[in-house]
């Protein structure tokens, strides 16, 4: 048996090849087996990977304006809110951050708002070059609810998803370029606050590069439309944004999800919009002294982003506590699944209206557009509500805690804008010491990868039941 030095030079370079291939074929297998083990903690990983990157970014001293480094609970706190999409922030951004702490936001917030799921996938791909078969089931359900993909077409279906968030952020961004250039900014500075603001729309982010936010262009529809267009088409979620790529506006041809999602966000829109309108309409800090058109733009926007845009024209500390108590429900109610808004999802909402529709009526099975919705639809649906109010009623409890100050309608409001990947602020975010803003991040934090999603990732294993039990009703109500 012949030893390394009784090899040429060229032997030993193809043996050390060799071992090297080996190694690394060996470590995409232990990485695809762990995918297809547990996805739901790889999507975890790939996030808390995201967050820590994006934080040491960020608080290094050339991201800030001063050449200072940030301290890292103001660094960690905008990575999360950039990476989960939410647009609270502690300092600001257009003062603080320096163009390249404002660059690396920006990608922070394009790369969540890819999605968790599609991370993942990518992720899997790119060190494995195959996705495991539960992966691709995750990936499926979460960009083609109505099955229709086979499991080979998933790796497509990943480009098809990035390609098309691409064209439409870029399209927004084209549309915003002009307008900030005939506003009177340079060529460079409106190509940039053009695709800072198509980034953070689609992506439902609410980041604003201007020290004044969106109040100079309040009546201007040529910014305000494109902006509510692409946080509307970006809430809405890649299943029903790819069906409708396909279907147009043929409903008999969109799958149930596309259905619910639809139906709900224009009720949410339009009595958001109404109630909105109705509530603020003689406030003079907000509408009192405006036109009539300019109220109804201002309320269809409020309701826009109120789901999870996270723009603003009025301050959130100048509306009246009933519309306050509306902006809760509304971004707690947040866009679609698998889309880049937040909140407990529209179709969540719907299940849970249709369950008890059915409970009235006294059916036995949940159905809605000719589709029987099965059990498990329903209890998972419950299982988010109720582990979404716990969140924010604990991270509310948190903040009253830490700051007393701050009240507690305050404090709930800032609590349901993080769960819900929202952005809209009362100020308390800038308001809280440290303590407050770490438990702002972890509630973001879990809001965007969703509780589902975070209770299946923290579990080891699932439990198979050999048996079941007698049954015996419980007295409810």
């Amino acid at each position: 048996m012949s030893t390394a030095s009784d090899l040429g030079p060229r032997a030993q370079a193809a043996e050390l090849r060799e071992r090297r291939r080996k190694r690394w074929l060996k470590f995409r297998m232990s990485i695809a087996d762990f995918t297809v083990r547990s996805p739901a903690r790889l999507t975890l990983g790939v996030f808390v990977l995201a967050i820590t990157i994006f934080t040491s970014l960020l608080a290094a001293p050339f991201s800030s304006a001063s050449g200072d480094a940030t301290p890292l609970h103001d660094a960690l706190f905008t990575a999360v809110s950039a990476v989960c999409v939410t647009g609270l922030t502690t300092v600001s951004t257009a003062a603080h951050w320096s163009f390249l702490g404002q660059l690396i936001m920006l990608i922070a917030t394009f790369m969540g708002g890819l999605g968790i799921l599609t991370l993942a996938s990518i992720m899997s791909l790119a060190v494995s070059r195959k996705l495991g078969v539960r992966a691709k089931l995750m990936a499926q359900k979460s960009m083609d609810s109505s099955g229709a993909s086979a499991l080979g077409e998933v790796s497509s279906l990943l480009r098809i998803v990035i390609l098309t968030a691409i064209s439409l952020q870029g399209l927004i961004a084209l549309l915003l370029i002009p307008r900030f250039y005939i506003l009177g900014e340079s060529v460079l500075s409106s190509i940039w606050h053009g695709i800072f603001y198509a980034v953070s729309a689609f992506n439902n982010a609410g980041f604003t590069p201007h020290s004044d936010g969106l109040v100079p262009y309040e009546t201007d529809l040529w910014i305000l439309i494109p902006l509510m267009g692409g946080v509307f088409i970006g809430s809405l979620g890649f299943p029903v944004i790819m069906v409708l790529l396909a279907h147009k506006f043929n409903v008999k041809k969109w799958n149930l999800h596309t259905k619910l999602t639809m139906l709900v966000t224009t009720i949410l829109l339009f009595a958001g919009a109404f109630l909105w309108l109705v509530f603020e309409w003689s406030n003079p800090r907000t509408l009192g002294e405006m036109s009539v058109s300019d109220k109804i733009i201002h309320a269809l926007f409020a309701s826009t982003m109120t789901r999870s845009g996270g723009f603003n024209l009025v301050d959130q500390n100048d509306i009246h506590q009933v519309t306050v108590l509306l902006t809760d429900a509304l971004m707690f109610a947040g866009g679609g699944s698998a889309s880049t808004a937040g909140g407990i999802k529209v179709t969540t909402i719907a299940v849970m209206f249709l369950a008890i529709l059915a409970e009235v009526r006294g059916d036995t099975d949940v159905k809605a557009f000719g589709r029987q919705i099965p059990q498990g639809t329903m209890r998972v649906a419950i299982s988010v509500v109720a582990m979404g109010a716990s969140l924010v009623m604990v991270a509310t409890g948190a903040l009253v805690t830490i700051d007393e100050s701050v009240g507690f309608s305050r404090a709930l409001f800032e609590s349901i804008s993080a769960f819900a990947t929202v952005g809209l602020s009362s100020g308390v975010s800038q308001e809280m010491p440290p303590a407050g803003k770490y438990v702002l991040s972890v509630l973001m934090f879990a809001g965007r990868i969703g509780s589902i999603t975070l209770a299946s990732a923290l579990t080891m294993r699932h439990r198979n039941s050999l048996f079941k039990l007698p049954e015996e009703r419980p007295l409810i109500g």
